[in-house]
């Protein structure tokens, strides 16, 4: 009989991922138009008047748009981020866009690690061999991992939301990660956000791309080696004794 034991997750803990899947399913249909760019367009003439008259209640109102986005995986993230910086400059617009970004995510986080993530957890501390090795692999280098998944910018956030609860991260290690690993590819969203004014009096579309651009890839190409080298030296340090 083995020395471990594994919680046992009730149905009932499933219900509430349930419930964002079936959200997210509704909201990807029905507000595809609702939270795009082009709506955004259409209103921001009325979304600046509001602000310029209400601009506590606009953070207030935009964050907890945000944050229903993000914890819902609804489409419209992008978006969001954009608007920040239009509504609010590329400061404060960039925290604003930040935080409700992280509180967002640790939501969804804490229902996935309520519901599924303690139990996957525990079978594999639990398990032998090769299964045990990755969870005390994944164990030993947190940090570099959870910074490098929100900093590498084609990993879908929804995805590195889900990830880290799915092995039980820590909290406090997840909400610092997400604030500042999002932070870089947030700054030079909310930035072309805080041009929209330009843009859209011009008639023109903003270049989405620009993150691809070599002088916004390379930088963060940058921080992603940085954040990969504690794991790449990890198995060499092991090796020589270390």
């Amino acid at each position: 009989m083995s020395g471990h034991s594994t919680p046992i997750t009730s149905p009932a803990r499933l219900l509430p991922l349930a419930a964002i899947a079936l959200v997210a399913l509704i909201g990807g249909y029905l507000l595809r138009d609702t939270l795009s760019f082009a709506a955004l367009q259409e209103r921001h003439e009325a979304l600046i008047a509001f602000r310029d008259a209400h601009y506590l209640l606009s953070v207030a109102g935009f964050m907890a748009l945000y944050i229903l986005i993000v914890a819902f995986s609804l489409p419209g993230a992008l978006v969001a981020t954009l608007t920040g910086g239009f509504l609010f400059s590329t400061w404060p617009g960039v925290l604003i866009n930040v935080t409700a970004a992280t509180t967002g995510a640790t939501l969804i986080f804490l229902t996935a690690r309520w519901g599924l993530g303690e139990r996957l957890a525990a079978r594999m501390d639990a398990g032998e061999g090769r299964v045990r090795q990755i969870k005390q692999a994944i164990d030993e280098a947190q940090w570099p991992a959870l910074f490098l998944i929100r900093l590498v910018p084609a990993v879908p956030f929804f995805v590195a939301n889900l990830l880290p609860a799915l092995v039980n991260v820590p909290l406090r290690r997840y909400v610092i990660s997400t604030f500042f690993g999002i932070m870089p590819g947030t700054l030079v969203y909310t930035s072309v956000g805080a041009g929209l004014g330009a843009v859209f009096a011009a008639g023109e579309t903003p270049d989405l791309g620009i993150i691809f651009e070599p002088r916004i890839l390379l930088p963060l190409l940058g921080l992603c080696a940085l954040a990969a080298l504690p794991l790449v030296l990890r198995p060499l340090r092991k090796g020589r004794g270390l």
